[in-house]
């Protein structure tokens, strides 16, 4: 063979091993947010069951975890490969499943359960948010796009018509969970609602005595929503089958000991959060009826539908099979 044959064939065989090095297993970045509502993810990184399952299917498994705030920050993690899966409200999945579709192909991976979310205000004159005026100001943790601006798009469009869906934007601001819940409890800043989650969402209705509940998401969405979920690239799941496995495996281990012993998850959470909530809180919220940890979606559809409608997502799903991956655990989802 020639020397201009063996570089050739060399120059072949680094082309074939480039794709292969880059799917090595073992390997999970994840990004979570602010509240209870990642619990199975507090709950997984403190009893390390992620490694725990990669060993059972026969790889060893680093993870990375990485706290943000909003889905519009999820979103560009995620899309520029700082991370590889994410966990964000539905709102933020549907806009990247949208505009992702025949590209990176992002969707769902699980749900992370179902909790209800409430619109706290301590305004006495505002009931609904028909009594919402331009003197008011909403905390969300991303203005347009999280779950939050999108159920109260929602509700909105009920109140007002879905040429209104926009109505309440303007009032809208962006501002972590637990700097709004701050800012209520303490009623010294222009800030008077927020629609949050848990725990933020029941501290503010324990500490500030003219904070009351003006919607409850399973109100608008009509009953118990998975309005947090996980998603990552198609890439991802597909280079990596263990690694994704064990991640579910360990989604649904945490999922069990969430509701079996509301107590050992509660200090689980304190453990990685290292925040100050009351435990005793803590415990009260992750016992709460309304709250259920699962990682199979449950009545997802109805806000994806209404994206659609009008006109915030291009791609109308006929099922919530189209903007979740496919997987066993998931069998029962809605």
């Amino acid at each position: 063979m020639t020397n201009l044959k063996k570089i050739a064939a060399l120059a072949a065989a680094l082309s074939l091993a480039v794709p292969m090095s880059a799917q090595a297993e073992g390997k999970i970045r994840i990004a979570e947010q602010f509240g209870v509502v990642y619990l199975l993810l507090n709950v997984a990184q403190d009893q390390k069951l992620i490694e725990k399952h990669g060993k059972k299917h026969g790889v060893d498994i680093d993870v990375d975890w990485v706290k943000l705030s909003g889905g519009a920050a999820t979103n560009d993690a995620l899309l520029s490969g700082s991370v590889d899966v994410v966990g964000a409200g539905l709102g933020p999945l549907f806009t990247i499943w949208d505009r992702t579709t025949g590209r990176q192909n992002v969707r769902a991976v699980a749900s992370l359960g179902n909790f209800p979310y409430y619109l706290v205000s301590t305004n006495p004159a505002v009931k609904s948010i028909a009594d919402f005026s331009d003197k008011d100001r909403i905390a969300l943790p991303a203005v347009t796009v999280s779950v939050q601006a999108r159920i109260l798009q929602l509700a909105a469009s009920k109140q007002w018509g879905a040429a209104q869906y926009k109505k309440l934007d303007p009032i809208t601001q962006t501002v972590p969970h637990p700097d709004a819940a701050a800012a209520i409890i303490a009623g010294k800043t222009e800030l008077n609602a927020h629609f949050g989650n848990p725990p933020f969402q029941d501290q503010e209705l324990a500490a500030n005595p003219k904070a009351h509940v003006v919607l409850d998401s399973y109100q608008v969405l009509g009953g118990p929503s998975s309005a947090t979920v996980l998603y990552a690239t198609e890439k991802y799941v597909k280079e990596n089958p263990k690694t994704y496995r064990a991640f579910i495996d360990a989604l649904g281990e945490a999922a069990r000991l969430a509701t079996s012993n509301p107590e050992a998850a509660a200090d689980a959470f304190l453990r990685v959060n290292k925040g100050n909530i009351d435990r005793a809180l803590l415990v009260k919220v992750i016992k709460d009826p309304k709250v259920q940890f699962k990682v199979a979606p449950q009545n997802t559809l109805v806000l994806a539908q209404f994206l659609h409608q009008v006109g915030a997502i291009r791609n109308k799903p006929a099922s919530w099979r189209d903007y979740f991956f496919a997987h066993p655990a998931l069998e029962t989802g809605s």
